[in-house]
């Protein structure tokens, strides 16, 4: 299980690391293993664990059946490149296209997918980790305290801030770049360059944020080892940050087109307030949803609200913090090198995620793309990941003081502290809903535009939505309903009209959009369903009935009134 700092995990390890982290989110995510088609975060107030399993199905069906207008989503019709209102999930998409065009199941593609993000940042944090301890148990140990932190298992609504991997892995590549460089030529450079970039890219394609945060870690942690090594006129060094940052532009440019777009049309952009109200405080890092932590989230809600949880997890903290001391004070260069990246990361993460008020914030909002982040207190991801880095390396220290039978014992009973420090399991996952017949109905019909009741038309109540785009995973026609992180001016001005339905008014705005389906949840009108049949009496005539049971009726409308 030893290996010299500076080991590079060979592809056949990785297989096995994979295989493992893969059996870890199985445990970490229990029971969603027990019914695994049928099982999400689909509770009708999460809208954005719905959200999710829509955007994942879109994507993976659209890549292949009409790439050409992927980001034209089925959502606030008549509006196009909808799908960069939000987070597009490309990447993630991408993984669900076996899973989704086999069982067409939207809840098993979103379940296969996030099980997989989980397996890719083990390995990714466990290939970093082992690179600079060298150390096999370490490594595996540590792993799972990112891959799993309280942080990201809170999330679990949130697909694209599952997958965390590239932001180890391309952390990973900087430092054999930076070991490599004094050896290399031009070349070799150049292609330890590209796989930097294609790093950062798949980061960037499966999460803005931690794109944006991998970006700066990367620029970041450059100029620290130009600093260490003296590779200010290292060729090699510079052809190869050079070849990364080309690679991850041209790759992600054609993607980010379509948010500065729709971020010139809407005049969508976060504010500095924007990010004042999501930034991290004193409770944040005392919160956690992990069972050993639960007294210290009692102690979290005494202090006062948080809107984010951040609490690294005790063996984090403690080995962190040993890991740090033991760096400094050894001779070694590269652990003192190792302190100093690492260290001053985390402080600087941790400084980041207080926000505007901490001052440092003030200065990154004006760096490009950070007018589309609203929250600065992710950075918290980034707190862990130094963490675990400095941890690795006090737990290494701990091993190679014992013989190689109790290493290994060691580091098994370190493997278990750490799974035990951030389970949250059991968790509560919710049953697929069963959709009314008028779906199949729906989907068998010709396509053209539906609109959905009732139409929530408060904007406390946009949310709501979320439930339709789940629904249209059935049939995938334009849909004039939607929720996202941008919401269309027009549709903020109409649904509170749509919420009058029926009425002559609605019915005017549903034919300025050339609406052919209209599905009225009967259920969903809570105490109100008879009146809305009353009231829809004198527009019957312009209607016929597709489908019809006591949860919902489909009309088409032969003409307007």
């Amino acid at each position: 299980m030893e290996a010299a700092p500076g080991t590079i995990a060979r592809p056949r390890e990785l297989l096995y690391i994979f295989l493992l982290g893969l059996g870890l989110a199985l445990l970490m995510t229990w029971p969603l293993a027990t019914d695994i088609a049928h099982l999400g975060r689909t509770l009708a107030t999460d809208a954005d664990g719905q959200f999710s399993i829509w955007n994942i199905a879109w994507v993976a069906r659209t890549i292949v059946a009409d790439p050409l207008h992927l980001y034209d989503a089925n959502i606030f019709y008549p509006h196009r490149t909808t799908l960069a209102y939000s987070e597009a999930n490309l990447l993630q998409g991408v993984l669900g296209v076996p899973v989704y065009w086999l069982s067409r199941n939207p809840w098993l593609t979103l379940n296969v997918v996030m099980l997989a993000g989980f397996a890719s940042a083990y390995v990714g944090a466990y290939a970093l980790l082992l690179y600079i301890c060298g150390d096999r148990l370490a490594a595996a140990a540590l792993a799972v305290v990112y891959a799993f932190c309280p942080y990201v298992m809170s999330h679990l609504s949130h697909i694209q801030l599952l997958f965390t991997g590239g932001i180890p892995v391309s952390l990973l590549l900087l430092h054999h770049v930076a070991d490599q460089a004094v050896t290399s030529g031009n070349r070799k450079s150049l292609w330890r360059g590209v796989a930097l970039g294609l790093a950062l890219a798949a980061q960037a394609l499966s999460c803005a944020y931690y794109g944006i945060f991998a970006g700066l870690i990367v620029g970041y942690v450059t100029l620290v080892l130009a600093f260490t090594r003296r590779l200010w006129t290292s060729a090699p060094y510079w052809t190869a940050i050079a070849a990364g940052a080309v690679t991850s532009i041209a790759i992600v440019t054609p993607f980010f087109v379509p948010y500065l777009r729709v971020q010139e049309e809407s005049g969508f952009a976060r504010t500095i307030q924007d990010a004042a109200r999501n930034s991290a405080n004193v409770s944040s890092y005392l919160a956690s949803a992990a069972r050993a932590h639960a007294w210290l989230l009692e102690i979290a809600r005494s202090i006062g609200p948080f809107h984010e949880v951040l609490f690294p997890g005790f063996v984090a903290v403690i080995l962190g913090a040993g890991g740090l001391v033991a760096a400094l004070r050894s001779g070694a260069p590269r652990h003192r090198e190792t302190a100093l990246v690492y260290g001053t990361l985390t402080v600087i993460a941790f400084w980041a995620s207080f926000g505007p008020a901490a001052g440092l914030y003030r200065l990154l909002f004006h760096f490009p793309t950070f007018s589309f982040l609203r929250a600065p207190s992710r950075f918290g991801l980034v707190v862990v990941l130094g963490l675990t880095v400095m941890g690795s390396i006090a737990l290494t220290r701990l091993l190679g003081m014992v013989s190689e039978r109790r290493r290994f014992i060691g580091g098994a009973l370190a493997f278990a502290v750490a799974v035990a420090d951030v389970t949250v399991i059991p968790i509560r996952w919710y049953q697929a809903p069963t959709l009314p017949a008028a779906y199949g109905v729906l989907a068998a019909s010709p396509r053209a535009p539906v609109t959905e009741f009732p139409f929530y038309g408060d904007r406390v109540a946009f949310p709501l939505h979320a439930q339709y785009m789940l629904f249209s995973t059935s049939h995938w026609m334009p849909l004039v309903n939607g929720y996202s992180d941008v919401i269309p001016r027009d549709f903020r001005e109409a649904a509170p009209v749509l919420d009058s339905f029926p009425s002559r008014d609605a019915f005017a705005i549903m034919a300025r959009r050339r609406v052919r389906y209209i599905g009225v949840h009967w259920d969903m009108y809570v105490g109100r369903a008879d009146e809305i049949r009353r009231r829809l009496e004198p527009f019957l005539p312009n209607l016929r009935v597709l489908a019809s049971d006591e949860r919902m009726t489909l009309y088409e409308v032969l003409r307007y009134p």
